[in-house]
């Protein structure tokens, strides 16, 4: 009799039903992983975004209600970007430091009104310069274009009205040359040493963020900002970017855009003992929808599959405007 050949192993055989899959699923998603972005706005009426579907720009009234709203939904974490009327702009982004700026505005409302939730708020001026660029220009350099220096004095001020006026979090997403060292000095000075740095550490120059700069409004008058930005084609200078900002103080590291990076991603979660966010932008977001519009995926699963990867590469938390509906969607 021939020696008994066992049959090769079955990997199809923990496939077999909803419930078997879900029980050996080895990555999840919670609640508390997800973080939405709102834009909030000057305005006296929500202004839909043409380019992201379900997105608009709120007042503030309506934005401190949606807040309260998505809480019972399980959402607890927002980050806030400002949108303001060109009235308002100026070749310094000043009124990002007036109680009056809309993000600023809200983050007292929530307070306000006692919500248990975490207020993350976006730390950059190109809502609020003219020019649309991420800082003070430098007058005879059409190299780099913005003025390093000067905008981080700009930004310390900028982290002490977000601090004052309520939030957990500043998120600094400029990529400023020493910007979490001068925004964490500026917070301790004012003893609001409890505030966190979301720092956007590793933020590549990329063509998926143009439906935001329609929703924020702060896309650029000229020139481009490769000059601070990070080059897609250099895949290890995210290692002196990262550890500049942990030297500095950063509590969280941030890597944007996610699915085009998810091997940057996974690359930082290996270096890195902070909590990695990683932000599911705007044009990543648009791709789905537009593919779904046309009836050529499922948006949910679609949405639900690209959440999972970015979670698989690494991240801890995700910034995605798909956050409402995924909280609906996942257990």
């Amino acid at each position: 009799m021939d020696q008994y050949q066992p049959l090769p192993k079955r990997p199809r055989r923990l496939r077999c039903g909803a419930t078997l899959r879900d029980a050996v699923a080895d990555v999840s998603i919670k609640h508390d992983d997800l973080i939405l972005p709102l834009f909030v706005t000057d305005k006296e009426d929500p202004q839909p975004v043409e380019s992201m579907p379900g997105v608009s720009q709120l007042p503030v009234k309506a934005a401190i209600k949606a807040i309260g709203k998505l809480t019972d939904v399980g959402l607890r974490q927002f980050i806030l970007f400002g949108v303001t009327s060109p009235e308002k702009k100026d070749p310094t982004g000043s009124f990002a430091l007036s109680a009056d700026a809309p993000v600023n505005q809200t983050l007292a409302g929530v307070r306000n009104m006692g919500h248990d939730v975490t207020m993350i708020a976006d730390l950059c001026f190109c809502e609020y310069t003219d020019h649309g660029h991420c800082g003070v220009l430098l007058p005879d350099d059409p190299r780099t274009v913005v003025d390093n220096d000067q905008t981080l004095d700009q930004l310390r001020s900028a982290a002490t009205c977000l601090a004052q006026a309520g939030a957990d979090v500043v998120a600094p997403s400029g990529m400023m040359d020493g910007q979490i060292q001068a925004i964490r000095g500026a917070l301790d000075e004012a003893s609001f040493t409890q505030v966190c740095i979301l720092a956007y550490s590793i933020k590549y120059a990329s063509s998926l963020y143009d439906p935001f700069r329609d929703a924020g409004q702060g896309g650029m008058q000229f020139s481009d900002r490769k000059g601070y930005q990070m080059d897609f084609r250099r895949s290890r200078e995210w290692q002196t970017e990262l550890q500049l900002d942990i030297e500095q103080g950063a509590d969280m590291v941030m890597v944007k855009p996610a699915v085009t990076y998810l091997d940057i991603i996974h690359q930082v979660r290996q270096a890195c003992h902070l909590p990695v966010v990683a932000y599911h932008v705007s044009g990543e977001y648009a791709m789905l929808h537009a593919a779904a519009q046309q009836g050529w995926l499922d948006l949910k699963y679609a949405a639900l599959e690209t959440t999972y990867a970015i979670k698989r590469a690494g991240a801890d938390l995700i910034v995605t405007y798909f956050a409402k509906e995924l909280s609906e969607w996942i257990p």
